[in-house]
């Protein structure tokens, strides 16, 4: 991005955060045509990349009041894409530790030996008692946080963390680890 565009950017942001639709409605247009391919060059599948623009658009939405009138747009829109773009890939791999792949058949999990972490982690959360199952499945596999959780389930926060705790607890005694 260009000088002349981050200044027109950046008046039309300070226009926006003084109320002027159209103008936001412009700023959220051009942001998009500017970090569509910002996020293209770094992504493997490019069929991803909408779903990480609208990410990051919906926290420029939220962060707008926080750009200084003045200031150059464009780092600190960038610096919202690239944290936005890191919090997916952290979320994909997370979810890829515990899913399986997209060509495998849906089926039951087979007792395997302990040397498959995945294997022995799914077996013994579903071992656990029906509420610890759950809230560990919202918080760790659906990627919940702890507030999402409790009102989902109708628990208070220390609740949820306690019963969290608790079923890790279970799964490292399952799995003969003991914490000091």
């Amino acid at each position: 991005m260009d000088a002349a565009h981050d200044q027109e950017l950046a008046v039309l942001l300070a226009r926006a955060q003084q109320g002027d639709r159209q103008a936001y409605e412009k700023f959220l247009l051009e942001v998009s045509a500017v970090l569509r391919p910002f996020i293209a060059r770094r992504m493997r599948r490019l069929e991803l990349v909408e779903d990480v623009l609208q990410d990051t658009l919906l926290t420029i939405h939220r962060a707008r009041h926080s750009h200084l009138p003045g200031r150059p747009v464009g780092p600190w829109l960038y610096t919202i894409c690239e944290h936005r773009l890191t919090d997916f890939h952290r979320r994909r791999r997370r979810i890829a530790r515990v899913e399986a792949p997209e060509t495998e058949a849906p089926g039951p999990i087979v007792h395997q030996p302990a040397s498959q972490p995945r294997s022995f982690v799914l077996e013994a959360l579903r071992s656990l008692p029906a509420k610890q199952r759950r809230v560990i499945e919202l918080l760790k596999l659906h990627d919940l946080s702890v507030r999402e959780v409790a009102a989902q389930i109708g628990m208070t926060e220390s609740a949820v963390k306690v019963t969290a705790f608790r079923g890790y607890q279970a799964i490292r005694k399952m799995a003969g680890v003991t914490r000091k």
